[in-house]
């Protein structure tokens, strides 16, 4: 895998995870 693909795939986990959170961050902490 080149290293563009790499911190691209890097990058959308990030972005993933952070959607998860902020979905679930009301239910958690509200």
């Amino acid at each position: 895998m080149s290293p563009i693909l790499a911190s691209a795939a890097v990058v959308a986990l990030v972005l993933a995870a952070y959607l998860v959170v902020a979905m679930l961050a009301p239910e958690w902490f509200g």
